[in-house]
C-alpha cells in the first residue's frame, strides 16, 4: 500500500471487542493511528473533539443506528470520510449507504486485501482533496464528462491502470463486449494526458466504407479521386498533438492497417492522390469488441500492428461480473434522467434492486442506462418496484416455467433449466451439475455455451 502515514488517525467503531480490537491492530501494524469506540455515542463525542480522516463504521449497534451517525458525520464533519462495516449485508442498506455519502461498505469478514483497497480510496481522496459523493463513485473525466462509475476490485484497478499509463504516449488496446464503455476508458486516458488541451477526435471503424475511411483518416488532394473538388484535412491533421481513438478497429481492411501501422512507428502520412509527408504528433487509442489475437491467427488482421496496439492493454469486463457496481450504476442513471426531464429521483425497492442484479445485461452498462431512462420516462412513481421494471427483466427473476404459451427449442429449455437450478444453488457449480445429473466440466462447457456467468 502507497504511503498509508498519509492518514493521520482513524477511528474504528465497532459493538463487538472482538473486531473493533481485530481493525485497529491491523491499522496498527501498517503506520496507521487507530481509536477505537465500542458505540455510536462514544464515536460522536470523540468526533466533536478531534479530527479524524477516517471512520470505519458499524451499521448495526446498540445505541444508535450506523446510518444516524453517517448522517451526522457527513453534516457535521464533511472532511472526514467513512467506511460502513457491516455482517449483515442486504443491496437496500449497500445502496442507502453510497447515497449518504459513505466512501465504501465493507462486509464482515472481509480481507485485508479489501481493508487495504478501502483505504487506498481514501489516501487519493485526501490527496486530490475532498469529493463529493458522487465523485467518490468511480473515475471523474472533467467536468462536462459522465463519470466511469465503479468501485468493484476490477474497476478500481482499471482505474489506477489509466492513472498510470494516461501520462506516457504508449498506444492503448481497450477489449470488452459492446456496452461496457471502451469509449469513455479513451476519453478518460485523454483527460489525464499531457494532451488534454488538445483534441481528442474518434473514428468508428465499423460505420464506413474502406474508400470513405481512408480520405477522413488521411485527407486527399483535390482531383485525386471522382468527387475530390477540393483538398480535405484528415482526421489525423485535425488531432495532431492530441489523442486518436479507433474504436472497433478490427473492422480496418488490411490495406489501412498497413498504414496505421507507418503512422504509428514514423508518425507521418500522406494524402489520398499525394507523395508529400505530413509529420503528426498523436497518441493512439484503440477499441475492440473482438479477441484480436484470434482476428490475428485467422489472418483478417496484422500481428505487427496487433503489438504496436498492445502495449498496454485493459479489459473491461461485463457488466455481470462486476454485480456489486449495478446499485451505483442505477443510482447515478436515476439521478442523470431525472435531471434530464425535470422529475423528482425516485427510489429503487430491494426487491426490485435484486431482480437487475440477477439480470445477465448482455447489453452491459448502455443497456442497463437504457433500461433507466426508459423506466423514467414510462413509469410515474417515487419507488420503482418488479412490476415497474421492463418484463424481458422481470420475468427473469421467477421461477423456472417448463412450458410457457410461446413454445421454445430444447436447447432454449436446457439454457433456462440451467440457469434456474444454478440460481437455486447459488452459482454452486458441484451442487448444481449433481442436480442435472451430469459432471462438472459438462456443466462447465454448456454455461460457456449460453454465457451463463
Amino acid at each position: 500500500m502507497n504511503d498509508p502515514k498519509r492518514l493521520n488517525n482513524i477511528l474504528v467503531v465497532d459493538d463487538e471487542a472482538v473486531v473493533r480490537n481485530g481493525i485497529s491492530r491491523v491499522l496498527r501494524d501498517r503506520g496507521l493511528a487507530a481509536t477505537t469506540a465500542e458505540g455510536a455515542l462514544e464515536a460522536l463525542n470523540l468526533l466533536k473533539s478531534r479530527t479524524f480522516d477516517l471512520v470505519l463504521l458499524d451499521i448495526r449497534m446498540p445505541d444508535m443506528d450506523g446510518m444516524e451517525v453517517l448522517k451526522q458525520i457527513r453534516s457535521k464533519y464533511p472532511k472526514t470520510q467513512v467506511i460502513m462495516v457491516t455482517g449483515y449485508p442486504t443491496i437496500d442498506s449497500a445502496v442507502q449507504c453510497i447515497k449518504l455519502g459513505a466512501l465504501d461498505y465493507l462486509v464482515k469478514p472481509f480481507r485485508l486485501d479489501d481493508l487495504d483497497a478501502a483505504l487506498e480510496k481514501t489516501i487519493h481522496l485526501k490527496r486530490v482533496g475532498t469529493k463529493s459523493a458522487k465523485e467518490a463513485r468511480g473515475l471523474q473525466i472533467d467536468r462536462k464528462e459522465a463519470l466511469i462509475i465503479g468501485k468493484s476490485r476490477s474497476m478500481t484497478s482499471i482505474f489506477e491502470k489509466i492513472r498510470k499509463v494516461a501520462p506516457t504516449d504508449s498506444t492503448v488496446l481497450i477489449t470488452g463486449e459492446s456496452g461496457t464503455g471502451k469509449e469513455l476508458v479513451a476519453k478518460a486516458i485523454h483527460a489525464y494526458s499531457l494532451r488534454k488541451e488538445h483534441e481528442f477526435v474518434a473514428v468508428d471503424c465499423s460505420s464506413l466504407v474502406e474508400t470513405l475511411l481512408e480520405s477522413e483518416l488521411f485527407g486527399h488532394v483535390k482531383g485525386s479521386f471522382t468527387g475530390a473538388v477540393q483538398t480535405k484535412h484528415g482526421l489525423f491533421e485535425l488531432a495532431n498533438k492530441g489523442t486518436f481513438f479507433f474504436d472497433e478497429i478490427s473492422n480496418l481492411s488490411l490495406k489501412i492497417q498497413a498504414k496505421l501501422l507507418r503512422v504509428i512507428q514514423e508518425r507521418e502520412f500522406m494524402k489520398v492522390g499525394d507523395q508529400k509527408k505530413i509529420k503528426v504528433d498523436i497518441r493512439i487509442v484503440a477499441a475492440s469488441n473482438k479477441d484480436l489475437q484470434s482476428v490475428v491467427r485467422s489472418g483478417e488482421f496484422r500481428e505487427d500492428l496487433y503489438y504496436r496496439l498492445s502495449v498496454v492493454p485493459i479489459h473491461l469486463p461485463p457488466l455481470r461480473k462486476r454485480k456489486e457496481d449495478i446499485p451505483l450504476l442505477t443510482e447515478h442513471f436515476l439521478e442523470k434522467f431525472s435531471r434530464k426531464i425535470k422529475r423528482s429521483v425516485p427510489q429503487v425497492s430491494p426487491e426490485a434492486m435484486e431482480i437487475l442484479m440477477e439480470y445477465s445485461w448482455p447489453g452491459n452498462v448502455r443497456e442497463l442506462e437504457h433500461t433507466i431512462e426508459r423506466i423514467l420516462i414510462l413509469e410515474d412513481t417515487d419507488l420503482i418496484r418488479p412490476r415497474d421494471l421492463p418484463v424481458f427483466i422481470s420475468q427473469r427473476q421467477g421461477d423456472f416455467q417448463m412450458f410457457s404459451e410461446d413454445p421454445v427449442s430444447l436447447e432454449e429449455l436446457e439454457k433456462r433449466y440451467i440457469r434456474f437450478v444454478l440460481r437455486r444453488t447459488k452459482g454452486k457449480k458441484i451442487k448444481a451439475a449433481d442436480i442435472l445429473g451430469i459432471n462438472r466440466k459438462t456443466l462447465a462447457m454448456k454455461i460457456k455455451k449460453y454465457g451463463l456467468y
